[in-house]
């Protein structure tokens, strides 16, 4: 896969996407990261790619022809159009599910707002969707692409050692996480649990399973009440029925 970042800071990015697993998928050649720098468009001697919103107002507004230019940059060397996402608090709240879907796209371009915004122009001509890491509002875009990069990049096969490293995780399937241990086998006193040490496979994913169960209706009751009566069955299964005699 990959992935495009349209931002006014491109050196934000460096740590992130050069280390750890992303690092080691790009070295592997399965992802690649092409950041640009959209002052690199702005046209004029000084790089400013902002000026004053028409109507008035705070602050300023990111000028259309860099931040298009920039995407042509781009999209102009493919075969087909990029898929875009501009990163902001107006968009849908990304999620597990979507990192999924996105994971199968070929080129993705991650657009980077600052100041007020972008001109509403640009954004509608070349924006496929909007998304938000959440309801808050940071300086900039760049630190919500940086999240959609490596949630993505998780669900892509290679880059990290096995499938079951994202499928037990948090959220995969609608729950949360089950809790884990490792050595020592005591803590301050607390133990960890026999099942997990019990050698009996069954056991403990049945263990676990509940685990995930009763975290999230604890801590997310909202992912819980989506499939609340599956749930419930497998917390509370009825009893078998005796023999009649």
């Amino acid at each position: 896969m990959n992935f495009h970042v349209l931002t006014l800071f491109p050196e934000m990015f460096s740590g992130v996407l050069h280390s750890s697993m992303l690092g080691r998928a790009e070295e592997k050649g399965i992802l690649s990261f092409n950041l640009i720098n959209i002052r690199d468009f702005s046209g004029n001697k000084h790089n400013r790619v902002d000026d004053a919103p028409y109507g008035g107002g705070r602050g300023m507004v990111m000028q259309a022809p860099p931040v298009y230019d920039a995407y042509e940059s781009v999209a102009s060397k493919l075969e087909k159009k990029p898929h875009v996402i501009y990163m902001s608090p107006k968009g849908h709240n990304f999620t597990q599910q979507k990192a999924i879907e996105l994971s199968k796209k070929e080129d993705i371009i991650l657009l980077c707002g600052h100041y007020e915004g972008i001109d509403q122009r640009v954004l509608d001509e070349i924006v496929d969707e909007e998304i938000s890491i959440g309801d808050y509002v940071l300086t900039g875009g760049e630190i919500p692409a940086m999240v959609v990069i490596d949630s993505v990049s998780r669900m892509i096969d290679g880059v990290l050692s096995n499938e079951e490293s994202f499928t037990d995780e948090s959220h995969f399937d609608g729950l949360l996480e089950y809790p884990h241990f490792t050595r020592p086998p005591v803590f301050h006193a607390m133990a960890v649990p026999d099942v997990l040490l019990s050698g009996d496979h069954a056991k403990i994913e049945a263990w676990r399973r509940r685990q995930s169960l009763l975290i999230t209706k604890e801590k997310r009751p909202d992912m819980y009440e989506k499939n609340a009566d599956v749930y419930e069955s497998e917390l509370n299964p009825l009893p078998k029925a005796g023999r009649k005699r």
